[in-house]
């Protein structure tokens, strides 16, 4: 048996960063690795300038992801002002850049998913900064804002953090039910019968997608695997290493 630390990660907009060339910020489906250490540091208190904090931080934890819900895309237009400095010259904050004498315009895309719903199973190595149960109660009460990916994407429902001991990873997202996942219980009584047509084209019960890593006990066969560049390397340069993922379709029937 392993212990495995469960979180609900649930919000209007959400944003899993892929590789940024240009002027495009694409988002993944689901919840990268950097995003995830980036949560539990800011739990923590991690600061991202702590160079050995944030290598415990990486090196002391493996995820697996349950996507309930893909959520719908959503690409959102930027125009940015960007300081140009004088010669030889670096800007030390945003307050600075901004009060150059020279202002040049940028334009951007940004790519969000809307009411995606995911739930996340953490597992901690030897080496992690906190165990599962000391990572559970900051996470209820976190040192810093917590938020999907980007800081304009608050959560909408508490994570609701649970340690349990599962067998396998699958078996550790099959012991909670949706209704639970959504912040209901067994005596919700809607109006109307649900999960209608609607609901099972948005939410797709019984056709969730699996995603794990190496290492892992997953208990499942994997669809396929993919690579995924979201193993962060330097918090300071920005840089991150490609890393493997395993992937499970399940088969639900949407219609």
């Amino acid at each position: 048996m392993t212990d495995y630390l469960l979180l609900r990660l649930y919000g209007p907009l959400a944003s899993w960063g892929e590789i940024a060339v240009g002027e495009s910020r694409h988002s993944a489906v689901h919840p990268s690795r950097s995003a995830l250490l980036g949560l539990l540091g800011a739990a923590l208190g991690i600061e991202r300038h702590d160079d050995a904090g944030q290598q415990a931080l990486a090196d002391g934890y493996r995820f697996g992801i349950k996507l309930e819900c893909l959520g719908s895309p959503l690409r959102d237009y930027h125009t940015v002002q960007v300081g140009v400095p004088p010669r030889k010259f670096q800007f030390r904050s945003r307050r600075q850049e901004l009060a150059a004498d020279k202002i040049n315009t940028i334009l951007s895309t940004r790519e969000y998913r809307c009411d995606s719903l995911a739930v996340v199973a953490v597992e901690a190595m030897p080496t992690a900064p906190a165990n599962l149960p000391a990572l559970a109660q900051a996470l209820r009460k976190p040192h810093f804002a917590l938020y999907l990916g980007r800081k304009s994407c608050p959560l909408a429902l508490p994570l609701d953090p649970r340690v349990i001991a599962a067998a396998s990873v699958y078996e550790a997202f099959d012991s909670i039910e949706l209704l639970s996942l959504l912040g209901l219980n067994d005596s919700y009584q809607p109006q109307q019968p649900w999960p209608n047509r609607i609901d099972r084209q948005a939410l797709r019960p019984g056709s969730a997608r699996y995603y794990w890593e190496d290492g892992m006990t997953a208990g499942m066969d994997p669809s396929f695997q993919t690579q995924r560049h979201d193993r962060p390397l330097s918090r300071r340069r920005w840089q991150f290493a490609p890393r493997r993922e395993w992937v499970a379709l399940s088969d639900g029937d949407p219609s």
